[in-house]
């Protein structure tokens, strides 16, 4: 059921790297145009890494591996485009509608496809005060299953990070700080929290992904690449417009799949856009580790 480029199933049927690329990000997690100029610029990073940059999505019912420069603007300025979680893509395929594909979904499809290397901006995860609302992201049990090295900058700063690193622990996904022994909170460098592994080159990544798999142990593999020191927000000034964001959602009630949308585009609005850059520099930062990756796990 899978709509895949010439240009992405012809570096798979080589050998080639390929990076997959969610689509979340464009469509629920940056305003507009900023949305498709960062989409734009990650493919860049990617293709300048020596990989193929291939962005997933659902269109017209279809989940799509690799976007064209058209399908990139659809996703980035059609408010009717669905936010997608595995739960929802029996439901959009079904009606033929378009779909953004979180990171669950966009690994699922990922290894449908036979790419082994995704990039992100930061995972899902617990989020705070679920030990009564159960709002955990799919994304962790995701991790569990679906055989993807997912680059990151560490989970999203707006969710409890300690309860996510142990769910992570509990699901036995290896958690890699990338040339860092402090596991990164997104918008800064730190989180309190030690990084559980530490690697420091593409090659280290691409030898433990290898021995996973060759061992027979499914399942994802996270690698939290910092955020670049000279874009970071410090941890003590994001808590505070954190805590204010969270006030605010709470007294709207906004609550499960809107939850992150709507505080990411909060702080936004509370830093006066510096979350937004922060948010962007450290996607492409990812990208370019990605592709690093990517090249490395092709070459064995």
């Amino acid at each position: 059921m899978l709509t895949v480029t010439d240009e992405v199933r012809d570096a798979l049927a080589s050998g080639r790297p390929v990076v997959a690329l969610e689509s979340t990000i464009i469509s629920h997690g940056m305003p507009y145009p900023q949305n498709v100029e960062m989409a734009r610029t990650v493919e860049g990073i990617v293709r300048d890494g020596g990989a193929v940059p291939a962005t997933i999505a659902v269109l017209h019912g279809r989940p799509t591996i690799g976007l064209s420069p058209d399908d990139l603007e659809l996703l980035a300025s059609d408010e009717s485009v669905m936010k997608v979680s595995i739960r929802d893509l029996p439901y959009v395929v079904s009606r033929g509608l378009h779909g953004a594909t979180t990171v669950a979904s966009t690994m699922r499809l990922a290894a449908l496809a036979g790419i082994g290397v995704f990039v992100t901006g930061g995972l899902g995860g617990v989020h705070r005060g679920a030990a009564t609302s159960y709002d955990v992201s799919a994304d962790l049990t995701e991790l569990s299953t679906t055989s993807v090295a997912v680059v990151c900058a560490g989970v999203k700063s707006i969710l409890d990070i300690g309860l996510t690193l142990e769910k992570l622990e509990t699901l036995g996904v290896p958690v890699l700080g990338y040339r860092t022994d402090e596991f990164p909170s997104f918008f800064s460098r730190s989180s309190g929290f030690p990084a559980p592994l530490r690697v420091d080159s593409p090659a280290e990544v691409a030898a433990l992904m290898a021995a996973k798999w060759d061992l027979g142990l499914a399942g994802g593999v996270v690698v939290a690449n910092p955020i670049p020191a000279e874009s970071e927000i410090p941890a003590d000034e994001i808590g505070g417009i954190i805590d204010q964001a969270l006030a605010d959602m709470d007294a709207l009630g906004i609550r499960g799949k809107d939850a992150t949308p709507y505080l990411l585009g909060r702080i936004v609005e509370i830093t006066s856009g510096a979350s937004l850059t922060a948010n962007i520099a450290l996607v492409e930062a990812n990208a370019r580790l990605g592709a690093a990756i990517a090249v490395e796990h092709a070459a064995r």
